[in-house]
């Protein structure tokens, strides 16, 4: 019986014996390697940073109407007017008051009170009251907020109070630890966590905003809350996410400090906030469009038009510049030039670099800070058999209404070349390779003279935008 009794034991250990032996063969090629990094400890940072983030609720008016039942009986009918006075349309009842309440997250950077948030968790409130980590409760005085920047200051009345020092954003890169502290669904004093996962993010909503791309998960609550990096130094507000659900999906964008700044020091010194200006209009350059641009890769900004008499205009910049530089920052995408604008002081002189008929050039540009005006033409209707399209002349008052100098009409597209290209009637024709277009007949002599087989840019006007377009040509 003892003899077979040792039989499991040793069974086990010579499987113990076997799993030590294959371990330490996977440890000497390689397949549990030590870590490359280690993962963070952010208690440090939540004990001594985070008395600094505050909740913030704001409690706002509204004018709403009361619902009431629509009128039972059809129009045509001969009792409908009798009816009419008790039934009314939906949101036709008389408009009464609504309050409001709203819940969103901040920070405080000074020990007098001044606090930070995201503009839209305080705009238009009536009553602003601040809650800290110890249970105080201050009301709050809104300084001052710019929407364009979606961020407010705010000031309530103390003393030595804890301060969430700030770090620098541009020193952010694609894959550090960041640490968000707020309060999502009005759950207070909650942390978060993820990583950077891109920088200059431009939305279309906000351009004027290079924002921080990370999967830190950001929920309503957060917005106006801390991104802390791991030397507990704020580099964001969390302001928004991506989401098809009204939740967190895995994409948080947040205003990065250095631009957020920016209006607290002229909110703080009762300054204006100005923004940088070009007078440009830009669109992105696609592969069929950097080949007919004679560019290399598809990359920059290519201006489309230009604000008559504006800083890119009196500079000597023209429509088919693509601008691949600002202040010596590369321009990849066509998203990234607005906010490398618009964070320029007015009157400074930025170099812009841009590539004009496959050559590369620098032209040094004195922003300004937003004016606007614009004017010619006479002439036939004419056909133009290479697009397959009748064009017309346009007329003093509709170049004025339109804001442009020159170009002509589209009356009608046939089937070719140019519906292909996606021109429509109503689109003004206001340049073809890189000439522009004054008449019909000026236009008709340009086409005949082009290559064939060709990307050919087109600059056409399509109401208030302008935009190039790519036609090849039979």
């Amino acid at each position: 019986m003892g003899h077979l009794k040792d039989r499991p034991y040793r069974r086990r250990w010579g499987t113990v014996l076997l799993t030590a032996g294959l371990y330490g063969a996977l440890v000497s090629q390689g397949a549990f390697a030590a870590p490359v990094v280690g993962l963070p400890d952010f208690t440090p940072i939540v004990q001594q940073y985070g008395p600094a983030v505050v909740n913030i609720s704001s409690t706002s008016t509204k004018m709403v109407h009361s619902q009431m039942p629509a009128n039972p009986l059809p129009p045509n009918s001969p009792f409908y007017p009798f009816f009419r006075h008790f039934f009314s349309g939906p949101n036709q009842g008389p408009a009464q008051k609504e309050k409001v309440e709203s819940l969103g997250s901040g920070f405080i950077i000074t020990p007098t009170g001044y606090i930070v948030t995201a503009a839209h968790v305080v705009r238009g409130a009536d009553h602003i009251v601040v809650g800290l980590s110890n249970h105080h409760v201050y009301k709050a005085k809104l300084i001052g907020l710019s929407v364009r920047y979606d961020t407010a200051l705010l000031k309530i009345d103390g003393h030595n109070l804890p301060v969430a020092p700030l770090g620098d954003s541009d020193k952010m890169q694609v894959g550090q630890w960041l640490l968000a502290v707020g309060a999502p669904f009005g759950f207070y004093n909650t942390v978060t966590q993820g990583v950077v996962s891109a920088l200059d993010r431009p939305l279309s909503d906000d351009e004027y905003i290079p924002f921080i791309q990370s999967d830190v998960p950001i929920n309503p609550g957060n917005s106006g809350g801390p991104l802390f990096n791991m030397q507990g130094q704020v580099i964001g507000i969390n302001d928004q996410i991506y989401t098809s659900s009204g939740g967190y999906m895995g994409l948080s964008f947040s205003i990065p400090i250095n631009t957020a700044m920016r209006v607290v020091h002229a909110l703080q010194n009762h300054q204006a906030i100005r923004f940088g200006w070009l007078g440009v209009d830009v669109q992105g350059v696609s592969a069929e469009m950097a080949q007919a641009m004679r560019l290399k890769e598809p990359v920059g900004a290519l201006i489309a038009g230009l604000a008559h008499n504006g800083p890119a205009a009196k500079a000597g910049l023209k429509p088919g510049d693509v601008i691949i530089t600002y202040d010596n920052k590369p321009v990849y995408s066509v998203g990234q030039l607005p906010p490398l604008v618009g964070n320029t002081q007015p009157g400074e002189h930025v170099p812009v670099g841009i590539m004009r008929h496959g050559r590369a050039l620098t032209i040094s540009v004195r922003v300004g800070a937003l004016p606007k005006n614009l004017e010619t033409a006479p002439s036939k209707n004419v056909h133009i058999p290479r697009l397959r399209m009748e064009v017309g002349p346009l007329t003093h008052e509709a170049l004025k209404d339109m804001a442009i100098h020159h170009g002509v009409v589209v009356l009608s597209v046939d089937a070719g070349p140019a519906q292909d290209a996606g021109i429509a009637p109503g689109m003004v024709i206001q340049q073809i390779a890189g000439d522009s277009v004054t008449t019909p007949s000026q236009m008709r002599h340009i086409v005949a003279t082009l290559p064939a087989a060709t990307p050919i840019p087109v600059l056409v006007r399509r109401g208030k935008e302008s935009l190039y377009i790519v036609v090849t040509l039979p």
